[in-house]
């Protein structure tokens, strides 16, 4: 089951990485490249550099778990913006592969 939400952090790596890393390199990739800890409960999105591969590490309950994505057709779009931290509908746009030219969101109150 998915246990991915929108109540979760979603970091993208912005540069590319080699589809053969697992869990061990990514934590790494996650400690040494983002200065952060893998294990926050953050999601951490990694895409390859022909952008038809991505990686979702995710910390749960355990254990890590790992989704991995692999386009047979197209690529991945990577958000406009040079932001790391997205949100949970701009990966779900990423992931079904909706490329948004021009953005406009309208404010919504949020619960801090």
């Amino acid at each position: 089951m998915l246990s991915i939400s929108s109540t979760h952090q979603f970091v993208l790596y912005k540069p590319s990485c080699d589809m053969r890393k697992s869990f061990n390199s990514l934590c790494g990739l996650v400690h040494n490249e983002l200065k952060l800890t893998a294990h926050d409960g953050s999601v951490y999105i990694i895409i390859n550099k022909k952008r038809n591969q991505m990686k979702l590490l995710h910390w749960e309950t355990g254990g890590f778990v790992l989704y991995h994505k692999r386009l047979e057709q197209g690529t991945f779009a990577l958000p406009m913006d040079n932001k790391s931290i997205i949100t949970w509908s701009t990966l779900v746009l990423m992931i079904e592969g909706v490329e948004v030219i021009k953005r406009s969101q309208k404010k919504r109150f949020l619960l801090k």
